[in-house]
């Protein structure tokens, strides 16, 4: 019969027009874990209207068309007036005009703000993670800027504000803003302390000149950034706007942008300053201390970008071996398979869970949970970004040669994986962020310990880690060596404390096995054949 060799059989249909919030079981019992029941519906039926959104075959393609043609750089306008302008496809602005209406920059002040934006960026990020950048950025301004009241003040409506506006004009003239960030030079990198950016003050009102450059710049486009510069005090934080009250440019020179291995849709860039108008935040001297609070908080959307990532993977590799037949049955029923599936499942639920409950942990604010984030948030940002590469991997595997080829979605994914494990404090720097929270600060461990001494004696395994990882806290000569191993074991604790409490009995179980008792091999699939791993895949499978 004519045309008979064209029929489509045993493929996968697209994972399209889903709620991508509800189809996350794990994330769903972490929501309704940690709101307050009198936010929990409304919280819920929110996410639940951005999950359905994420799911939608309409921004899944916009999320395409950002990545297929990324950012350019236009230096000067026809006339050949310098104006450093950054120009993105529309799918680009419509997918961050939705994340800022939907709360992902204005979660400060709110009761469960915390909970809700994490979740809310979780879910985001699924769609297309470039955009999450700006939005975090902006997100993560508050804290610095409340170290001076009056910017907070002048700033933050803006940067909380729920309406996106893309126009390059004078801030008070726009209802809403988004920030940017630059630390990091050529010659320094991670060593901030050795930037060579000076600023030269103006006057007393804490106006500044700048003059350097920064060689990694953080969403170029938007309308302010925090940047850190030398001043006669020492090493500062700034505000940088874009465009000066009297509609001015300020000088903003965008030498290139970088052409980065993932997060092509979103624009990074090298910038110089030459005169550049600046007001200082925080006193001279204290930058560091200053954009500290900026740096944490999107050190845990890096966690969140990451357990998004990891959903994804995993609900496109459960969702393809639910449909694809081999060797006569269906993929996900094959023992060997379900292991593989298992596996990541256990892996993408940890991440989840973790980066909930540090969320959590914010809309607290109590002393004990602050003492808990400065321990955890660097251990799990060390891990959970570190585990998004080798899942992201996997995972494209479960589709064979399918999970290869582009319009697939999976390389998107494989390459965006490793890059929340680099931005905001690679592996080594946060490794050593720990050892310093535990050597200044006793009250992070002690809070460390309570919160995962709480799953004490629910699990033997669990218990043996806890005892073998108070061992190697009792001895901190030259642990700078193997701070790596030590931080990856408290990050693993804690994920294994919350799974034990709060996670299904197999979930607990297996993860407890695998990643605490040593009953599981190098690579997935390797998880003790005698678990129930048909309810863990049943778990982790897309359905709303």
């Amino acid at each position: 019969m004519a045309g008979s060799t064209h029929t489509v059989t045993n493929q996968a249909p697209p994972l399209v027009q889903y709620d991508v919030f509800e189809a996350d079981r794990a994330l769903v019992a972490a929501v309704e874990r940690h709101l307050a029941p009198d936010l929990l519906a409304e919280g819920r039926s929110a996410l639940s209207g951005l999950g359905r959104t994420a799911g939608s075959a309409q921004v899944q393609e916009w999320g395409v068309q950002a990545n297929e043609q990324p950012p350019r750089l236009r230096t000067h306008d026809r006339y050949g007036h310098r104006v450093d302008e950054v120009d993105f496809h529309p799918a680009w602005h419509r997918l961050l005009g939705k994340g800022v209406g939907a709360g992902l920059t204005a979660a400060w002040g709110r009761p469960g703000g915390h909970v809700r934006r994490a979740a809310a960026f979780l879910v985001w990020t699924q769609v297309e993670a470039g955009n999450g950048c700006p939005l975090s950025m902006t997100h993560a301004a508050v804290p610095a800027l409340r170290t001076d009241p009056a910017l907070a003040a002048e700033w933050e409506p803006r940067l909380t504000s729920t309406i996106y506006d893309r126009a390059l004009r004078p801030a008070h003239q726009k209802s809403g803003a988004l920030f940017g960030m630059g630390m990091t030079e050529k010659q320094g990198g991670s060593d901030v302390r050795a930037n060579t950016t000076s600023a030269r003050p103006l006057a007393e009102d804490g106006t500044y000149e700048l003059t350097g450059h920064k060689w990694f710049c953080s969403a170029p486009m938007s309308d302010a950034f925090l940047v850190l510069a030398q001043a006669p005090g020492g090493l500062t934080c700034f505000l940088l706007p874009r465009v000066l009250e009297d509609g001015t440019r300020n000088v903003f020179r965008i030498q290139r942008l970088k052409d980065k291995l993932g997060n092509r849709s979103n624009a990074s860039a090298e910038v110089e300053f030459d005169g550049t108008w600046a007001r200082r935040v925080g006193d001279e001297g204290a930058g560091v201390r200053t954009i500290i609070g900026m740096v944490a908080a999107t050190r845990l959307d890096c966690v969140l970008g990451s357990a998004g990532l990891m959903r994804q993977a995993v609900a496109q590799a459960v969702h393809h071996c639910t449909h694809r037949e081999a060797f006569g049955g269906r993929l996900v029923d094959k023992p060997l398979m379900r292991n593989v599936l298992a596996d990541l499942a256990l892996e993408s639920e940890a991440a989840t869970t973790l980066a909930m409950r540090l969320a959590a942990a914010y809309d607290d604010g109590g002393e004990q949970e602050r003492a808990l984030l400065r321990i955890a948030v660097p251990a799990a940002k060390y891990w959970v970004t570190k585990r998004c590469a080798p899942v992201a991997v996997e995972a494209a595997e479960c589709l064979g040669g399918n999970g290869y080829v582009e319009e697939s979605g999976m390389p998107r994914l494989v390459r965006e994986s490793p890059l929340n494990s680099i931005w905001e404090g690679a592996g080594n720097v946060q490794a050593l962020d720990v050892l310093r929270a535990l050597r200044r600060e006793p009250g992070a461990l002690d809070a460390y310990l309570r919160e995962v001494g709480q799953a004490r004696g629910a699990d033997h395994r669990l218990d043996g880690a806890i005892k073998n990882l108070l061992t190697e806290l009792a001895d901190l000569d030259g642990v700078e060596a193997r701070a790596r191993r030590l931080v990856e074991r408290l990050a693993l604790v804690l994920q294994g404390s919350l799974l034990v409490r709060f996670a299904p009995p197999e979930v607990a179980d297996a993860f407890c096995a695998a990643r605490l008792g040593g009953d599981g091999g190098g690579a997935f699939g390797t998880l003790p054949h005698t678990l129930d791993l048909a309810s863990v895949v049943e778990r982790a499978r897309p359905v709303s």
